[in-house]
């Protein structure tokens, strides 16, 4: 395990009231990459430094601070030009990482499908690519430890040309696999089953609801991005409605804009979703600012128009008093906010329930008797209602469904009055 000393520079009051709150996230960024935090450097002043983002004095303290502790590397809690990092390189005599190298490695070590690898590249190649010139360090020691692991990192060292054509073909191979998800995403909006996209800060508890609302065995952790690779699942209520949840990466504060780029066909599932579950930690003494983070990047990604359901999370953690006070919210029909434990699982009946609300809101109950001879008719009903049960008989099917009024106008000729179930 590599020992990395962190870096901060606060340039204005607002940064140096959030410094603590970066580092301890840098710290666990740092932490989910595989290092050991052994050092912590603050700085304030007016500007940063072209040469070393830091003053010269604090570039000399950070070298003979990174020699006493025998740290690694020195990463930094911000983005770093490449002139900034060969000075870097050259006055500390150490690995220098900035904030998106970081999250960039992360990601690399996380991303398991075909995509997410692609997408992963493609970032950290266009993280690269205007930083080739003057580097000091060796970019192609694949798996060598933080900031240079991954597909990403090979061939760094060749020319431009070369990056730009891998660059090229990246880009032609994601546009392949999303136009696949396109039309997989064009089928569902065709479909009568809405869909829900669940987002969050990272660890806000995503998988661990996702895992509970759709029983399903997900990987989950404390770790930053411990989720890379989205899911798409069935939630059904016990009379057989149903809805398609969708798991999506964490969001971050200082997102590298390279991976809202990259990923922007898996952020496209946010945008189209039916609704969005945005899930916060309320435990978290920076739920204010996560929640603020996240808002923000909805609506960068155009998301900012789909009707959101904040759900409070973590209550269990919460004392008696405080949690008691939260699940009184959840009674309100006409909140969209619901406080629960993805954990013990109180609260999410409420969840549910809201939910419910929301998509079916504008869809009634019917009841369909369909001659057997009328396949057609019989064949079109699952494009146009979702079908909570079904019967049959020698001569006819029988359906209970849920659908909008305008959609049932096209089988007046087989609705039954009243419930024959």
């Amino acid at each position: 395990m590599e020992k990395a000393l962190l870096i901060n520079v606060a340039t204005s009051r607002k940064e140096r009231e959030e410094a603590e709150e970066s580092m301890r996230e840098l710290a666990g960024l740092a932490a989910a990459a595989g290092a050991e935090v052994v050092e912590k450097v603050f700085q304030a002043r007016p500007r940063v430094s072209p040469r070393y983002f830091v003053g010269e004095g604090k570039a000399a303290e950070i070298a003979r601070r990174r020699g006493e502790v025998k740290a690694d590397l020195v990463i930094f809690d911000h983005n770093l030009s490449a002139g900034q990092l060969r000075n870097l390189e050259d006055r500390i005599k150490a690995k220098i990482i900035d904030r998106t190298q970081l999250i960039l490695d992360i990601f690399a070590q996380r991303a398991r499908t075909n995509e997410g690898k692609l997408q992963v590249e493609l970032a950290q190649l266009s993280y690269h690519l205007p930083r080739l010139r003057g580097r000091g360090l060796g970019l192609t020691q694949q798996g060598a430890g933080i900031g240079t692991r991954g597909p990403g990192e090979k061939k760094l060292e060749e020319d431009r040309r070369r990056i730009t054509d891998r660059i090229t073909k990246i880009k032609k191979d994601i546009a392949g696999l999303e136009k696949r998800r396109s039309n997989q995403r064009e089928s569902r909006t065709k479909s009568p089953v809405p869909t829900v996209s669940l987002v969050g800060y990272t660890s806000a508890g995503k998988s661990t609801l996702f895992n509970r609302l759709a029983e399903e065995h997900r990987y989950t952790s404390a770790n930053l991005f411990s989720t890379l690779d989205p899911l798409l699942r069935r939630v059904s209520y016990p009379d057989g409605l149903h809805f398609f949840l969708s798991d999506t990466v964490g969001f971050i504060k200082k997102l590298p804009v390279e991976l809202v780029t990259s990923f922007r066909a898996t952020l496209e599932e946010v945008r189209e979703a039916d609704a969005i579950c945005h899930i916060i930690d309320v435990s978290s003494p920076y739920s204010e600012s996560h929640l603020g983070a996240v808002e923000s990047i909805l609506k960068d990604i155009g998301a900012g128009d789909v009707p959101v359901v904040k759900i409070l999370n973590k209550i269990d953690l919460l004392a008696g008093p405080d949690r008691a006070l939260l699940l009184g919210r959840n009674g309100d029909p006409y909140s969209r906010t619901v406080a629960v434990s993805a954990k013990t699982g109180q609260g999410v009946d409420d969840l549910m329930a809201k939910l419910r609300d929301l998509l079916f809101r504008d869809r009634m109950l019917y009841y369909l008797r369909i001659p057997r001879d009328r396949p057609e008719i019989t064949h079109s009903l699952p494009r146009r209602a979702i079908i909570l049960k079904k019967r049959e008989n020698e001569r006819f099917l029988e359906f209970k469904v849920m659908a909008e009024p305008a959609v049932i106008v096209n089988f007046v000729p087989y609705l039954e009055q009243g419930d024959p179930w």
